[in-house]
């Protein structure tokens, strides 16, 4: 199967700014068919990152004053710049972690809702009965997994491993044959 360039070529059902409680539209809790939400996984708790964070602190601060002793004080400088840094990048990491995608599949209608991490809310609606879901076989790092209908591509748990894309994709598969047969 070719690999799709572009991210999605399906137009959106509806976008917005995501509600972040509250009961979801779409339909009730126990309407679902199959209901999954997704989320990128981040290995360091909070926790963690402030320890990492300290050991960071610490060490630049000891290199800078000894350093700073020698005379060498741009160097301290770039220690201060270097802790400054890995703020930055931890901060964001965890803001790339807020985004998430939601999968809903009722008997009418399967939804997918994409929260990006500004929480902008996009969604789609797509026919369970014509939509199909294709996955490269074995499932490797670059394999996507694609929601097709009418010639338009949704990319769905771009973020996932590739063992959690085919868990994702055999449920997902399982759960649209139960809604396709009476």
């Amino acid at each position: 199967m070719a690999r799709t360039t572009s991210i999605e070529t399906m137009p959106p059902h509806a976008t917005g700014k995501a509600r972040l409680s509250g009961p979801d539209p779409v339909a009730p809790e126990d309407d679902f068919r199959f209901h999954a939400l997704l989320y990128p996984n981040r290995s360091l708790s909070r926790d963690g990152f402030f320890r990492v964070l300290a050991v960071v602190i610490g060490v630049n601060l000891v290199n800078g004053f000894i350093y700073l002793t020698l005379g060498a004080w741009p160097v301290a400088f770039f220690c201060g710049i270097d802790i400054l840094i890995v703020w930055w990048a931890f901060r964001l990491s965890y803001a790339q972690g807020r985004r998430h995608e939601r999968v809903m599949l009722t008997d009418e209608a399967l939804w997918v809702s994409r929260v990006l991490p500004s929480g902008h809310e996009t969604r789609w609606k797509l026919s369970p009965y014509w939509v199909r879901l294709w996955i490269d076989r074995p499932v490797k790092h670059e394999s996507q997994l694609k929601l097709t209908e009418g010639g338009k591509t949704l990319i769905i748990g771009s973020f996932l491993s590739p063992k959690e894309r085919g868990e994702l994709a055999d449920a997902l598969s399982a759960a649209l044959s139960k809604t396709r047969t009476p």
